[in-house]
């Protein structure tokens, strides 16, 4: 009978725990949150031998077991928590033997907890380089815990790691009897007190309860009361105590290093990281260098998916038509082509540039340069009121502002993360990826600038620094408005320079390519098959006038049957439900130079931007002519015509489409988000008001500027 066992990482930021997650895990991984707060949960399965299964929980990065963020006090919530679902059998630590001196502070405080704890030292190369050298069995021996070198990139000292975990599981490593550090003796009847009424682990965690009393959710109203008694009785200062606990910790820490790490001389040679930093983060040609690489980005995400998305393209239309030949006429054929399919080769089309966007964001992250761009806009951050801890969100925000929302709980700033929460659905999601594609393909030519710079790939460039500017642009407005004074400071670990770890760059390509198609395409799916219905149905009354006044004419004109079924088909559709919603805004829209069909298209963005690609592929379906059947969606846009035969999708409202998606804000699930980060219902109305505001009168501008 398999036995399964919980097993924490816990660790610094920057110390290789998420790499180390992924070598055990490999794809039995699942990311969710955490009970009751909207921070990210990785959980997967590893196998340690035959009988023994753990659960591994990779835990947020913290430096120390006091906790200051939401994500950091997630941490501690298991660590101290004897109730939680999620309490660890064994609690493994990965330290950075680079900054050895740093991270045996947070292992100390976990040692005294006296779970059963395995130390993984990671960046073992990195320490060599410094010239630093660690005898790990005289480190093991004064910690009194197993202690194993790894590399989880290389997948090196796994398998040790593994029989470690093992043992330690089956007893064989236990706690030390002894404290690092003796709290008891720092405050003896704080400590006894709160031990008589919580089942805590340890001296160490009644000392971190009676500092956290007001925090620890586990506590029953008689527990917290008791507690508040002891420390007003004995004027506990959890402040000073923490200050002294931390200084006896640094002192004993400095003595271990002093008999087990052989380090080199504090001048010692330049490493490599420090000077490519020399260049990258260089006052002028850091920022020269940043927009080359983000130009790079959104040019391959043009060329290198042309191929791929013109093959998914071209398969969905030959078996559309296929499926029309092989089938018989009727609604049932007319739901599977013009509503199913029509729905999902709407989205399909555009997975490989989702994967490959989400491919370059994965490089930039593997190889530290992300944590280099967060410092180099924190300055311009400073300008506009928020700081560079902003900045993660905000580049989360590319992928999806639902996540990069609850990022912001990291930012400790009450009036920066209010701001930032409110101007982050401005960052070009990818959800607006497909819009930005179609409408570009539309309107801007397929040329080359200077020879080599992709007209569509510039324009697509602006739009994602559009939305960047006009976020700046309403947090320097916001700074004035909202009167909040809490003073902020930015410090931030740089990792060092790594290469891509090209096996989990494919894997988050796959995963982010199957998340959309599955999230994304329920959504699409659905809205296609009601937007089928609603365009293929109408008032029987008027539908039935229709279909007789077309019966007599192609009676009387035979050789003119297919040309007046066509325009019986586009008459139907225009006294449809969805024609006549449509026209029911197009009055408000038409200033901004969309038609009924693209009003349609605007409602159901609300639902999720990237829907707009899925309607139209509907609504251009249901009322198309013959030789419109094999054509694609982006040629039957490029063709369609207004009722006096002018250009649908000209240059004028391509544009003014463009800024609309730039700046409306149309995701329910980003407002119920803020919702629930803010506990109000005043800061999602202010930002679907001051956005969707915003998005019509800058369209109005642009439409008249082209026109």
């Amino acid at each position: 009978m398999q036995q399964r066992l919980n097993i924490a990482l816990v660790g610094n930021p920057n110390s290789g725990k998420s790499s180390l997650f992924n070598a055990l895990t490999g794809l039995n991984q699942k990311v969710g949150n955490f009970p009751g707060v909207t921070v990210d949960k990785k959980t997967g399965l590893c196998r340690l031998n035959e009988k023994l299964v753990a659960n591994i929980i990779d835990l947020p990065g913290t430096y120390s077991l006091y906790p200051k963020g939401a994500d950091e006090f997630v941490t501690y919530d298991i660590l101290i928590n004897p109730n939680s679902p999620y309490k660890p059998d064994v609690v493994v630590v990965i330290a950075d033997a680079s900054n050895l001196k740093r991270n045996l502070l947070f292992c100390s405080q976990i040692i005294d907890l006296k779970v059963p704890v395995v130390i993984a030292l990671t960046m073992m190369d990195l320490a060599k380089k410094k010239g630093v050298e660690i005898d790990l069995p005289g480190l093991e021996r004064e910690l009194g815990v197993p202690v194993v070198a790894i590399n989880p990139r290389k997948n090196k000292g796994i398998n040790q790691l593994k029989k470690t975990l093992t043992l330690t599981a089956e007893g064989q490593y236990q706690a030390p009897a002894w404290d690092f550090v003796d709290v008891r003796s720092m405050e003896t009847k704080v400590v006894q007190g709160v031990g008589s009424f919580v089942p805590v682990s340890s001296d160490y965690a009644a000392l971190h309860v009676a500092s956290h009393v007001d925090e620890l959710h586990f506590l029953n109203g008689g527990q917290r009361l008791a507690i508040k008694n002891i420390i007003a009785e004995e004027n506990f200062n959890k402040t000073k105590t923490q200050g002294k606990e931390i200084l006896q910790r640094y002192e004993k820490i400095k003595q271990i290093m002093g008999s087990t790490v052989v380090e080199q001389d504090p001048l010692y040679k330049t490493l490599l990281t420090e000077k490519i930093d020399n260049i990258l983060l260089h006052k002028v040609w850091g920022y020269v260098i940043m927009l080359c690489v983000l130009f790079l980005i959104f040019q391959s995400i043009f060329s290198f998916a042309q191929y791929p998305m013109d093959a998914i393209e071209l398969g969905f239309s030959r078996l559309s038509s296929w499926l029309g030949a092989l089938l018989p006429g009727g609604w049932l054929t007319d739901l599977l082509i013009n509503g199913i399919i029509a729905g999902i080769s709407g989205i399909a089309v555009f997975v490989p540039q989702i994967m490959i966007l989400f491919g370059f964001i994965t490089i930039l992250e593997d190889t530290g340069y992300m944590a280099r761009i967060s410092f180099l806009t924190d300055r311009v951050m400073r300008q506009v009121g928020l700081n560079g801890r902003s900045v993660m969100p905000m580049i989360s925000g590319l992928a999806c502002a639902v996540p990069a929302i609850m990022a912001t709980r990291s930012i400790e700033n009450r009036k920066e993360r209010l701001i930032t929460i409110l101007i982050t659905p401005f960052m070009t999601c990818s959800a607006r990826l497909p819009v930005y594609v179609i409408i570009i393909a539309l309107v801007i030519p397929d040329k080359n600038i200077l020879g080599f710079l992709s007209l569509q790939g510039l324009v697509m460039m602006i739009m994602y620094f559009l939305g960047f500017f006009m976020a700046m642009t309403v947090s320097y407005v916001m700074k004035f408005i909202i009167r909040i004074r809490d003073k902020s400071y930015f410090i931030m670990e740089l990792p060092v320079y790594r290469a891509p770890r090209w096996k989990n760059v494919g894997l988050t390509m796959i995963e982010k390519g199957r998340i959309f198609i599955v999230d994304a395409g329920k959504v699409i799916l659905v809205i296609s098959l009601v937007l089928w219905f609603l365009a293929s149905h109408g008032p029987a009354r008027q539908m039935n006038r229709i279909t007789s006044e077309y019966a007599v004419q192609v009676q009387q004109h035979q050789d003119k049957k297919e040309q007046l079924e066509a325009t019986m088909q586009m008459e139907k559709l225009e006294h449809s439900y969805a024609g006549y919603i449509g026209k029911a805004i197009e009055p408000v829209i038409r200033p901004l130079g969309f038609d009924w069909k693209i009003g349609i298209a605007l409602v159901t963005s609300f639902a999720a931007r990237e829907v707009f690609v899925g309607t139209m592929a509907t609504l251009y379906s249901v009322g198309e002519n013959p030789e419109q059947k094999k054509a694609t969606l982006t040629e039957k846009m490029r063709i369609a015509t207004h009722p006096d035969g002018s250009k649908v999708f000209t240059l004028a409202t391509g544009l003014s489409l463009l800024i609309f998606y730039a700046f409306a804000m149309q995701c329910m699930t980003t407002l119920a988000i803020v919702y629930r980060e803010t506990k109000s219902w005043k800061f999602p109305v202010i930002q679907f008001v001051y956005m969707t505001g915003l998005a019509y009168c800058c369209s109005l501008l642009v439409y008249f500027l082209f026109v």
